[in-house]
């Protein structure tokens, strides 16, 4: 495998070496990877085909939803119901332990949502969410004029299920994660091409959003799918493949990816594999510092 070491603490995370494995390919656009430590299965969307998947080792590729509303991000709650964003649909979407679906967020403040993109869970239960207007066009969802004048991220409240809008400075707002002490909460901005960082209060309400970090480099790609992981280093999407930073925001190296990159996830018993879903294609590759667990 390809990596660019811009730091030698990047060594510490992945060896230069390590492998990296097309798993799967055949698909339109593949997004939303979250690995299911119940089942040892991999969740992950195909957005233009209407379609999310699983993979396992035992099983291959099988459906898992379909029609999915072009859905894209997903996460578990801490009930380990799984959270989905639904494109076409405009809405946050939670699948109970009996199969139903309820949507937990269609509109806020009398507006259709834009297009819930991705989607986070705090340890209190609070769920953030991106809301882009990527799911109001063709292909990565369905084509039609957007309600709301901004673009924003939003809080479901755990308690009240209430909507809260928390930030709304954002050209198109997409991957977001918390720092392992959840005091801090990353957003990215596909549009402006960088991280921000948000300070977050005890009521949930955020502040700050000073730039972070800008993915920068060659090769095509850019902000979207971003995650932690167990030791607070921070991955995120950008040109070339996925950007790996140390928690005070030093750009450690580049995991080189044949593919335009959009999102990912750690999976297997030990969360040392890191799962990518990039374009077409679905690929894995070994990491040395484990992810966080989700599921």
């Amino acid at each position: 495998m390809s990596v660019e070491i811009r730091n030698e603490q990047f060594r510490k995370i992945i060896n230069d070496t390590a492998p990296l494995e097309q798993v799967a390919t055949g698909f339109i656009f593949t997004e939303g990877a979250m690995w299911d430590a119940k089942s040892n299965e991999l969740i992950f969307s195909d957005m233009p085909g209407d379609i999310v998947r699983k993979w396992s080792e035992l099983n291959g590729i099988t459906t898992y939803r379909q029609p999915s509303g072009k859905a894209n991000g997903h996460y578990f709650d801490l009930q380990g119901r799984l959270l989905s964003c639904e494109h076409a649909n405009s809405r946050v979407i939670r699948e109970e332990h009996d199969g139903s679906i309820n949507p937990i967020a269609t509109h806020y403040d009398g507006k259709e949502l834009n297009s819930p993109n991705d989607i986070v869970v705090k340890s209190d239960g609070a769920i953030y969410f991106s809301d882009p207007t990527y799911g109001r066009m063709d292909g990565f969802g369905l084509l039609r004029d957007q309600d709301m004048d901004y673009q924003g991220v939003f809080r479901i409240d755990p308690i009240s299920g209430d909507i809260s809008l928390v930030a709304s400075d954002f050209g198109q707002p997409n991957g977001l994660t918390f720092s392992l002490d959840e005091t801090q909460l990353f957003i990215n901005d596909t549009d402006q091409g960088h991280i921000r960082v948000f300070e977050v209060a005890n009521d949930g309400s955020i502040s700050g959003g000073e730039v972070w970090a800008v993915p920068e480099g060659a090769g095509d790609g850019g902000c979207d799918g971003m995650k932690i992981d167990s030791e607070d280093n921070l991955y995120c999407t950008g040109p070339g493949g996925i950007h790996v930073y140390a928690p005070d925001a030093t750009s450690l190296g580049v995991i080189n990816v044949p593919e335009v990159v959009a999102n990912f996830t750690w999976g297997d018993d030990d969360l040392k594999t890191l799962y990518i879903t990039a374009s077409t294609s679905l690929y894995r590759t070994r990491v040395n510092i484990a992810g966080r667990s989700i599921s």
